[in-house]
């Protein structure tokens, strides 16, 4: 059977895809650096840990980033478009800011450190909430579904080369050859920028910033069913978010797994699932639309939780926690992907920094604030029915998805005029 349509293929595998891929690269390079990287360099030399712990601290930009996405609605840069100017922008400060970093020692100057770090994690957001714009403006209703498996799989990539390529390296060539060796990956991301095409002139921007502040908010609030979806965003992933929070914990203390183990089961094997999984999401989505991909892809979410509520009773197990782990990946990269596809279909042209930056904060809110209630009610009532509760949790969401239904039937047909 064909994955695509006789004649559609060119949907897919075309240059907007490789721009996808090499922008979402660059996108995912600087997150590590400012945190399990970083954390990985102080700890090497003795930092101490309530010092690490405050450098937690520095991620707050991305929670924030919807505050200045209107500046970048609002205003372009010169040489490209709106939104590649932007990325541009920012890919040459963070170049800038990570050598500077590889050049700094954390025994001297720990503050500057703090400082640099802060830096790197405003201008990585700033770059996300400029390539989810450009992402949802440049591309086909029909090309979303594989362009965000895409755009996962090649962040996904950019993470493990920032943070176990960096840890590598270090142990190797030191740590400042490799952060400078990650500075020049950036490379990519730039032959991104150059190679995309330029969507500004199809689309009008703001007229004033007090437009880009203002309006982003008011049209999407007086759309047919707004809060419906608001509610849709913050539920969908929420049971996956939920049962995912302390995995960790659950295959250390909970399954007796060492911590070699946890690394080749959870980070690993993991992670090559999620990529799958975010591959063939994008494929089926192409097939199937919108709202079944949601529903197919969250019902698939909701029933891997009952995987480790079987794992979690039948006790220690190898291959089932392998088997577990990557079935609950896969499941969640189809899902990712699906729900990156919602968050671009979501947003009005004019203002998809904002409202992207907007509703991806959204999102964010279950994945923030599951994991101190999870701790306690795993104290409660046990590892066996907290993952029978995360899949109760996984419920409304879809049940909302199905309400929503006839809102995604008008949206697919808005999005093909």
């Amino acid at each position: 059977m064909q994955l695509f349509p006789q004649g559609h293929s060119s949907l897919v595998f075309n240059r907007r895809m490789s721009v996808m891929f090499l922008l979402a690269f660059s996108s995912g390079l600087p997150l590590s650096l400012s945190t399990s990287t970083l954390q990985a360099w102080m700890a090497s030399i003795d930092i101490d840990i309530k010092t690490i712990g405050l450098f937690t601290l520095v991620q707050i930009p991305y929670v924030l980033k919807f505050l200045w996405a209107p500046l970048m609605d609002r205003y372009s840069l010169p040489g490209f478009d709106r939104r590649r100017g932007w990325i541009f922008f920012s890919q040459c400060l963070l170049i800038t800011v990570i050598i500077l970093m590889a050049f700094s020692d954390p025994r001297e100057s720990i503050h500057i450190m703090g400082i640099l770090a802060l830096v790197i994690a405003f201008l990585s957001a700033s770059q996300d909430v400029a390539f989810d714009a450009y992402r949802a403006d440049m591309l086909t209703e029909k090309e979303r579904g594989m362009g965000a498996g895409i755009s996962v799989t090649a962040y996904r990539i950019a993470l493990i080369v920032s943070g176990a390529g960096v840890l590598i390296m270090a142990d190797h060539i030191g740590w400042q050859a490799a952060f400078l060796i990650i500075s020049l990956l950036f490379v990519f991301g730039m032959i991104g920028v150059y190679l995309g095409p330029d969507i500004g002139k199809e689309v009008k921007p703001p007229a004033t910033l007090d437009e880009a502040v203002i309006q982003p908010f008011m049209e999407f609030l007086r759309r047919d069913s707004a809060w419906l979806f608001l509610l849709l965003i913050v539920l969908y992933k929420l049971g996956d978010a939920f049962a995912g929070t302390l995995t960790t914990v659950f295959l250390i203390s909970g399954m007796d797994f060492s911590v070699s183990d946890v690394a080749v089961i959870n980070k690993f094997i993991g992670l090559v699932m999620t990529i799958m999984g975010a591959l063939l999401g994008g494929v089926l989505m192409f097939r199937i639309g919108l709202f079944y991909a949601l529903l197919w892809f969250g019902l698939l979410q909701a029933l891997t939780n009952l995987g480790f509520m079987v794992l979690a009773w039948y006790g220690k197990s190898y291959s089932g926690a392998v088997m577990i782990i990557g079935m609950e990946n896969f499941a969640g990269g189809m899902g990712t992907a699906a729900f990156v596809a919602l968050l671009m279909a979501l947003c009005n042209h004019r203002y998809t920094a904002t409202q992207f930056a907007l509703l991806s904060a959204l999102a964010a809110i279950g994945r923030v604030f599951v994991g101190p209630p999870a701790g306690h009610l795993i104290a409660w009532v046990g590892w066996t029915q907290f993952y029978f509760i995360t899949f109760l949790v996984a419920l409304p969401g879809l049940v909302l998805l199905l309400k929503l239904k006839p809102e995604f039937m008008q949206l697919d047909h808005a999005l093909k005029r």
